[in-house]
Formats: structure tokens, C-alpha cells, sequence
């Protein structure tokens, strides 16, 4: 059923350390889409600066830049902490969340200092991606999930949703 699914543009977010990588692998495993990682994407096209040891992005090229690439791709699966900040064509906005004890165990075993972690916690506490992409994509366009079953879990649960959304339903019947 997914795998006929054509023209359609995911992109996958939220606090570091939900398993938007994860996730976004697994689905393009499933589906046979090309995945972008939001981070890969910037250093490939020189997008931002290293400061204190992170990448600091500029939101507006970022978003030029993926708008660039939303025009050539077809079917795609974008995924990255500062999408939610982004305002693209998505047809499905999917903002992933993790409970403050496994997003600290995870964001430890990445190498992140206690101030970073402390940040992404507060992030998550907060709403802070959800709240963005709400802002961005609209209540209709913006799956929230909970990452704790695991990745295949959690996208056979997006893989469903996807036949749900207008561009879904569409897709599946061609």
C-alpha cells in the first residue's frame, strides 16, 4: 500500500534525541524514498557557521535552500531538529517526542554536555517544536508522536497516517 505513494514531501522533527533519524531511515527503508538529514544537508551546501563547536544555521537560507530541493524531489522525507521553524510545501509534518528520561539518557550517550541536555529538556517540556510547527503547518498538516514503543513501531503508526492525509488518500489511489 505505502510504496505506492508518489509526490508527497514528509518532513520528520522535534527535540534532539526523539529518534528523527531513526525514524526517518526506517521509513525510507519502507517506502524507497530519499531521506535528508536537516544537518547533513546544511554542511553539504555550506549552509551556517561552526560556533562553540555547533552548527549555528541561519532559519531563512535553511528554508530557501530546502524549498531549492522540495521543486527537484519527488516523493521525500526530510528530517531535523530546526525544521519546525521552517514554512515549506509539506504535505505531513510529523514532530516526534520522547519523555526527559530517555531524551537525558540519549542525549548523554550522543556526547552532549549537561547544559545542552538541559536546553533540549526544557525544549521538550515546552512544546517548543510543536508549538513552532503548529505555527508553520497547521493543526491538519502536523502528526504528534510519542517515541517510546520503539522505531518500527512508530513508523508502521506514520505509515498509516500517511494513507490518512488528503495527499495520501490521493496517492493511493493512482
Amino acid at each position: 500500500m505505502p510504496a505506492k505513494l508518489v509526490l508527497m514531501k514528509i518532513l520528520i522533527t522535534g527535540t534532539p534525541g526523539t529518534g528523527k533519524s531513526a525514524v526517518a531511515k526506517e521509513l525510507g527503508r519502507k517506502l524507497g524514498w530519499k531521506v535528508i538529514n536537516e544537518r547533513e544537508f546544511c554542511l553539504r551546501k555550506k549552509i551556517g557557521k561552526r560556533e562553540n563547536g555547533e552548527l549555528e544555521v541561519p532559519i531563512g537560507k535553511l528554508g530557501k535552500e530546502l524549498r531549492k530541493e522540495f521543486k527537484k524531489s519527488k516523493n521525500l522525507i526530510l528530517e531535523g531538529h530546526l525544521l519546525c521553524e521552517t514554512k515549506l510545501a509539506a504535505d505531513l509534518a510529523i514532530v516526534l517526542h520522547a519523555s526527559v528520561k530517555e531524551l537525558e539518557e540519549r542525549l548523554w550517550e550522543k556526547g552532549y554536555g549537561e547544559l545542552k541536555i538541559l536546553d533540549n529538556i526544557f525544549c521538550e517540556q515546552t512544546g517548543y517544536c510543536s508549538k513552532k510547527a503548529l505555527k508553520n503547518y497547521g493543526k491538519k498538516q502536523v502528526l504528534e508522536l510519542e517515541n517510546g514503543k520503539g522505531i518500527k513501531e512508530i513508523a508502521a503508526r506514520i505509515l498509516k497516517e500517511i494513507g490518512k492525509t488528503k495527499a495520501g488518500k490521493k496517492a493511493l489511489k493512482e
